[in-house]
């Protein structure tokens, strides 16, 4: 897993401050006095009073507020007040002079770091930040990726045992909003289906960077766990509350045109939410929705919940299209005939009818499967046997996830059951013949029928039609005409008994079918038989 994830700030990041004081020229003195990027601090502005530094927090995400205590509108005690209520993880440091020294205290007691009395020394105040800015990396790695992914994980796989972990706590006291996100890129078989498992880890690291560092930029946390080789799963937390869905939807835009390589990664987004313990249902949330990516315009990659649901709208109800009943038993013959051609083109014609009535790939594999369920069944009962080749693992529709590489595998798994058919063929009907020729042997006088035979055989009457031609150069009809007529022939030879006996102990009950039948087998009728057998 990608050791990079994170769930607050990085321990080398700039601390983002702002500077508080009501006169401009103690403002701009402090922001300049001090090299703060020397001390890994960017001053993101300066506010004349609270309720401007407020403005400031909304739109930024601050670590730092440096503030004046007395200030004209809202002071710095109420800053400071309002500070620990909505935004308790911003370090605030006041400056307060002698006089201010009961304010200073009744501060210390509303969540303020530490204080300075006027005039602020330039050593102590680097000093006191310096000692912030230590705190807020030892906050940050309080807890560690290997935790946090492992918490993400076992909510990913809904484990609710792992809730109330130390890092759930640390989440919850931010307060903020939170977002989970799962991406997976288009045709990933085909673009990225042979990497070896280093360049896999290798772009999967790259995968997770890109869009690590989009939102780091944003101000955001995040969390990574892959559940598969493409399917990336993204915990995001806002904790200052400060992007509106506007720089949302831009964010996502920007994460979807960064990725440079084969293919386009497509973003489920959930909404917005503030209670954790709904993280486990948004991650199946999710999960369901990107199998709608098959349906965006080529142009787009972001889905969230209301493109889902329009586009869940304005397609055909999954239950519009059913399969002819007779597809698979047609699709068998075809398998046993070894009309190649013919059976790829059933197979492409029911896929590109799934497809017409805009199927998602898991209704359209699952219409397929069911379909192929009572093709096994056939074939099954036409004593073919299945091990490996006939029982497909199930599809992994995250890296088989258009449908042209669909239809591929489907296809694919077409070249396998002729295949399979072809080898076992041989022997099978071999076999299955062989029985059938002895049957009517032993029972040519009663009133045996193709059907009924193929019945004792277990197969199907077709299949049984077909493989008896084949093996044999004849037709059913005519094997047991020729054994009927073969019997006649060596009664008629041996005995006495009357034709229309004969053709009654040989399977016929109509005496002129008998005379037809035998005429056309032996040139001759009954009697110019029993005649020249006689020698007369």
């Amino acid at each position: 897993m990608d050791k990079h994830n994170h769930y607050t700030k990085k321990p080398n990041a700039n601390i983002r401050m702002i500077i508080v004081d009501d006169e401009p020229i103690i403002c701009e003195g402090l922001k300049q006095t001090i090299d703060w990027e020397q001390l890994g601090v960017e001053v993101v502005g300066v506010a004349w009073d609270g309720e401007q530094a407020l403005e400031i927090v909304q739109a930024e995400a601050i670590d730092i507020v440096l503030s004046d205590i007395r200030m004209d509108g809202m002071d710095g005690l109420e800053l400071a007040e309002q500070l620990r209520n909505h935004y308790p993880d911003i370090n605030m440091i006041m400056i307060s002079g002698y006089e201010d020294f009961e304010y200073a205290r009744r501060a210390m007691r509303q969540g303020v770091i530490d204080y300075l009395l006027k005039p602020v020394n330039i050593d102590e105040l680097k000093a006191v930040v310096s000692k912030v800015i230590e705190r807020i990396h030892e906050e940050a790695n309080t807890i560690s990726p290997e935790e946090a992914e492992l918490w993400f994980m076992n909510a990913i796989y809904s484990k609710s045992e792992f809730v109330e972990t130390e890092l759930v706590k640390q989440l919850k006291k931010f307060k903020g909003t939170y977002r989970i996100l799962a991406t997976q890129l288009t045709e990933f078989k085909l673009h990225y289906g042979e990497l070896s498992a280093d360049a896999l880890k290798r772009l999967q690291d790259e995968w997770t960077e890109d869009i690590k560092s989009a939102l780091d930029a944003a101000g955001l946390g995040s969390i990574f766990v892959f559940t598969n080789a493409n399917l990336l799963y993204t915990f995001v937390y806002d904790k200052h509350r400060t992007l509106h869905e506007k720089d949302w939807n831009e964010l996502l835009q920007q994460i979807a045109a960064g990725w440079k390589h084969d293919g386009r990664i497509i973003i489920a987004a959930s909404d917005c939410f503030n209670d954790l313990e709904q993280t486990t249902v948004l991650c199946e949330q999710v999960w369901q929705m990107l199998p709608y990516h098959i349906l965006l315009p080529q142009n787009e990659s972001i889905l969230t919940m209301p493109r889902c649901k329009a586009i869940e709208s304005s397609r055909p109800s999954i239950h519009s299209y059913t399969p002819p009943a007779d597809w698979a038993t047609r699709l068998s013959g075809l398998l046993y005939r070894q009309e190649c051609d013919e059976a790829r083109t059933m197979v492409k014609t029911l896929l590109a009818e799934l497809r017409e009535h805009q199927l998602l790939l898991p209704e359209l594999l699952e219409i397929y499967e069911e379909q192929m369920t009572l093709l096994r069944q056939r074939l099954r009962n036409n004593a073919l046997q299945f091990e490996q080749n006939g029982e497909r693992q199930s599809v992994d529709l995250h890296q088989y996830n258009s449908y042209e590489l669909l239809e591929q595998l489907l296809l694919d798994d077409l070249h396998a059951w002729l295949e399979l058919i072809r080898n076992q063929s041989v022997t099978k009907s071999y076999w299955i013949v062989e029985k059938a020729m002895k049957y009517v042997r032993e029972h040519y006088s009663e009133d045996v029928k193709a059907s009924e035979i193929a019945e004792w055989l277990n197969i199907t009457p077709n299949h049984f039609s077909y493989i008896f031609k084949q093996n044999s150069g004849k037709n059913f009809k005519e094997f047991i005409n020729d054994v009927r007529i073969s019997q006649a022939q060596r009664l008629l030879a041996s005995t006495n008994d009357k034709v229309f006996e004969i053709a009654d102990q040989v399977g016929y009950k109509e005496y002129k079918y008998f005379v037809s039948v035998f005429k056309t087998v032996t040139g001759m009728t009954p009697k110019e038989y029993r005649a020249v057998s006689a020698g007369v």
